[in-house]
């Protein structure tokens, strides 16, 4: 009895490590995918429509991008700041706007999500610092992650991540950070 027991055992460890053994290949794959990408990003030009100007990085973004495993740029299009990291593997250091926001003393409030000019979902957020009536006080942010091979995107990090880190999409992807003055 206890030989017929062992040997379902062991059925059962090898059953449970298949599983694992094909999330290792495909995560594998995608990294292999993913450096490459990360070899050289060209930024775009323009974003719905609008020419970009690049924008120098902040100190704090700076040390930001040191450790980040891919690029950040920040550009401006006459009327709103974007942020676009290239991101080249699954990370938890693409995260939300609103932790960077909320660490430097925004308070933030969840908007409804918003349909982009391509019928895609962005993920939005008001965020406010004291009383808000400086216009940098006071911003809409809305965001989104896309599959740069494929178009697939999500509204935010958190839903991103785990079909990355599973190999479900391969990358390289791009996060988008659209900041506008004021509250909507």
């Amino acid at each position: 009895m206890r030989r017929g027991f062992a040997l379902q055992l062991a059925a059962c460890a090898l059953a449970a490590l298949v599983p694992l053994a094909t999330f290792a290949a495909r995560r594998g794959r995608a990294e292999t995918t993913t450096m490459r990408a990360a070899v050289a990003v060209t930024w775009p030009t323009t974003f719905e429509g609008r020419p970009l100007t690049a924008l120098p990085l902040g100190e704090r973004d700076q040390r930001f991008a040191r450790d980040f495993p891919g690029q950040v740029g920040r550009f401006h299009d006459g009327q709103r700041e974007l942020i676009l990291r290239h991101v080249a593997r699954p990370t938890r250091r693409l995260h939300p706007a609103s932790d960077c926001l909320r660490a430097v003393g925004f308070a933030i409030d969840p908007l409804p999500a918003r349909r982009g000019p391509d019928g895609t979902t962005w993920g939005c957020f008001a965020a406010r610092r004291g009383d808000g009536a400086r216009p940098a006080d006071s911003l809409t942010v809305c965001e989104q992650i896309r599959d740069a091979s494929t178009g697939r995107t999500w509204p935010d990090a958190s839903s991103w991540y785990w079909p990355a880190l599973a190999g479900a999409t391969v990358g390289p992807w791009w996060s988008t950070t659209v900041v506008e003055p004021g509250m909507r």
